[in-house]
């Protein structure tokens, strides 16, 4: 006989909690995530996300009218946190090199070391919807923080133009060179995102030592942490 244990009120889960996550969203979530990012958006369904879970494929509904609705959802995900640190860090330090480095090593972590590879989701082509114009302003509004900070560290640093527009856009393009890597070699090593952090700042033309902005780095991130 199935066990059914309660996933909120007269929604009974089918059997023991299979999934991470505070709620039955979030076990969503993550099973979406494992799903779209290892058998493809298209091939999954509704029901393969609910008996992933664990939980019947009307209880799935409760949390998300849509399959669209759960993949808006995920995207999002992977660019809350580096949009509200870039808001933080525009105030927390004036030095423009830090600032840069710091944002890239908290993003590359974040799509380095997430338990899903969901920047490979960036490229599914039903991201030109309408329904995933939100993520896209999101991600733009990203971007435009990333050329914002480029440009005034390359000002700070006064090695290379200011108003070369491709040199601004590196330290982004190579924060998300990191979904590439690991969908090609799986989860990269723990050091990555100061690897790409260090990168990226090299590409505006700063010479220092490495290791240089780190720990300054980690202090700021640490006085960003929720």
């Amino acid at each position: 006989m199935t066990t059914m244990t309660s996933i909120g009120a007269g929604r009974p889960r089918l059997g023991a909690r299979k999934r991470p996550g505070a709620t039955a969203r979030d076990e969503i979530l993550d099973a979406a995530a494992e799903l779209f990012t290892t058998q493809g958006f298209t091939s999954t369904s509704t029901r393969a996300i609910a008996d992933a879970v664990g939980i019947r494929q009307a209880s799935l509904y409760h949390h998300f009218g849509t399959k669209d609705d759960i993949l808006a959802a995920l995207l999002v995900g992977t660019v809350d946190a580096p949009l509200a640190h870039a808001r933080e860090l525009r105030g927390l330090t004036e030095d423009a090199v830090l600032r840069l480095y710091t944002l890239a090593w908290f993003d590359a972590g974040q799509l380095a070391h997430s338990r899903w590879n969901l920047g490979a989701l960036y490229f599914l082509p039903e991201l030109a919807n309408e329904r995933f114009e939100p993520f896209r302003a999101q991600r733009t509004d990203l971007m435009a923080f990333y050329t914002e900070f480029s440009r005034a560290a390359v000002v700070a640093i006064g090695a290379l133009d200011p108003a070369d527009t491709a040199t601004a856009a590196l330290p982004f393009r190579l924060v998300e060179s990191v979904i590439n890597t690991r969908s090609d070699f799986g989860e990269p090593a723990g050091r990555t995102a100061v690897t790409i952090a260090d990168a990226a700042i090299r590409a505006l033309g700063w010479t220092g030592p490495p290791g240089e902005f780190e720990g300054p780095a980690r202090a700021l991130l640490n006085s960003t942490d929720r």
